[in-house]
């Protein structure tokens, strides 16, 4: 009965006039955001950032949480016609959902992605309500030495889970915690890191960072692209066959159980999902070899996963305050702009805030399978925009965007410095998002770590006399260890290249 009076408080949030059309706002942008390739979730939200800030806190985060996981519905769009994925979790949908375009099955292969995705985020959403309340519970009976812990084994799954090389992405790591700690230290006043420049006492804007690594690099790399692929694929029919739905109903099931699962995780989210289900799907059928082929459950599976994984990723960023990825560490950077903590307090001290947000996803999801599905023939229109066309729009929005915070021409100058950081790190093979997250986690690791040293007037042994502390520590030496062995680590670099 508390589940529903709780879920009856937050639709009565969610339905208001402003808050649904914003909520409408963010799906369509995400939709929009997913079918046009290059520009991401992670690039479009920080961008709109400076936007929202005129908004009340619940209108804005149902915002652009309907930007994240409305782009995991647009990104199969383009993966299914063009063969070129809109958004990084949709990479896998190309393999068989192309393939099935070629063959005049691309409306099939489009309905079954998005009837997935909304099943999965329907899921997982009820997910996120049942299971917050007692991990909330659970987070109060943290201190400062396990919230340190939990935040290590955050950054220790990020490397994980990263692309790559393992060395690589902790390298991200510690330069995001670096640059974290520029600016003034609360504990003693003086200031670090700032070079005698005053507009740096504050430290280094996370608007600032988040634009230059994910809008000006990305803008960057698609110069390098050349002209966009041409429509050469058939929509065809747009409901599957009974055939169709009979194949595709067991891989929606099991990717959208794989996805809610693999978006808790440190480092998890859309991107791991639907690799992960894709491999699954491959390994359970009786006919892999049609896999690459135009496979239905090539498309049902992965499309499924990465909708849940992107939803439930939610649950630790918002009941204890961790976020899982980079984009919910970006979130996370918004929620402190809007004066909002996540952690174990949101759901018991703003519950119109946390339930409005949960409710707003189960009508947003509703939303994005009408914006998908009858507006098909809008989104391939869509995709004969020139990029030479959209690129300084991207460019001057992400400019004026900076300069609005503080009316600061060093942060659009410092925006620029780390476009082409973020540029000349995917050059060489680094993955920035793990910076990101050490950038967020940064200071709130420094926070706890000094507030845990203060409580035991020095003893570092406190992190590991403390059960919660111990076990969670003990769990990030693992991962580590497990990674850093000869037999995974090729495992791992075998999963990555396939």
């Amino acid at each position: 009965m508390e589940l529903l009076g709780n879920l009856a408080l937050g639709f009565g949030v969610a339905v208001s006039p402003v808050n649904l059309l914003f909520c409408f706002i963010g799906t369509l942008l995400g939709t929009l955001i997913g079918v046009l390739p290059g520009i991401g979730p992670l690039g479009a939200i920080s961008m709109l950032l400076p936007i929202t800030f005129q908004f009340p806190p619940v209108t804005a985060l149902i915002m652009l949480a309907g930007i994240y996981y409305g782009a995991q519905y647009g990104g199969s769009t383009t993966s299914i016609l063009v063969n070129l994925p809109g958004e990084t979790s949709a990479i896998v949908t190309c393999l068989d959902g192309h393939q099935m375009a070629k063959k005049g099955r691309g409306g099939a292969a489009l309905a079954v992605a998005a009837l997935g995705s909304f099943f999965a985020g329907s899921i997982s959403t009820l997910l996120i309500a049942v299971a917050s309340p007692p991990l909330a519970r659970l987070g109060t009976l943290f201190q400062a030495p396990d919230y340190f812990s939990l935040m290590v084994l955050g950054l220790i799954g990020a490397v994980v889970l990263a692309h790559g090389s393992v060395i690589k992405a902790l390298g991200m790591i510690l330069l995001g915690l670096l640059l974290g700690q520029v600016g003034t230290d609360l504990t003693t006043g003086r200031q670090r890191y700032t070079f005698g420049i005053g507009e740096l006492s504050d430290g280094i804007g996370f608007v600032t960072l988040a634009m230059g690594l994910f809008g000006v690099a990305d803008i960057l790399m698609n110069l390098e692209r050349s002209a966009m692929p041409r429509l050469a694929a058939v929509v065809g029919r747009l409901w599957p066959t009974r055939e169709e739905l009979r194949r595709a109903a067991p891989a929606v099931l099991r990717g959208t159980v794989l996805g809610s699962l693999l978006g808790v995780l440190p480092g998890g989210g859309a991107i791991l999902s639907s690799f992960t289900a894709y491999a699954l799907e491959k390994k359970v059928s009786r006919h892999p070899e049609q896999f690459g082929k135009g496979a239905i459950e090539g498309v049902a599976g992965p499309e499924s996963a990465n909708n849940a994984g992107a939803q439930t990723s939610f649950i630790p960023m918002l009941t204890l305050g961790i976020p899982s990825n980079a984009l919910m560490a970006l979130l996370v950077g918004a929620m402190s702009i809007f004066g909002v903590v996540p952690g174990p307090r949101i759901v018991s001290e703003q519950p119109q805030l946390f339930w409005g947000l949960v409710a707003s996803m189960w009508i947003g999801n509703l939303m994005l399978l009408v914006i998908n599905l009858p507006l098909i023939g809008l989104w391939v229109q869509m995709l004969r925009i020139p990029y030479r066309l959209l690129h300084p729009i991207i460019l001057l929005l992400c400019c004026i965007g900076v300069y609005s915070l503080n009316g600061s021409a060093l942060e659009v100058g410092l925006m620029a410095l780390f476009g082409i950081l973020g540029y000349a790190l995917l050059k060489f093979g680094f993955e920035p998002a793990p910076m990101l997250l050490g950038f967020v986690l940064g200071p709130l690791m420094e926070e706890n770590l000094r507030r845990a040293l203060a409580v035991s007037r020095g003893d570092a042994s406190v992190f590991i006399r403390r059960p919660i502390s111990a076990s969670l520590l003990a769990v990030s030496a693992l991962l580590l260890l497990i990674v850093l062995l000869p037999t995974v680590k090729k495992v791992r670099q075998d999963a990555f290249q396939e």
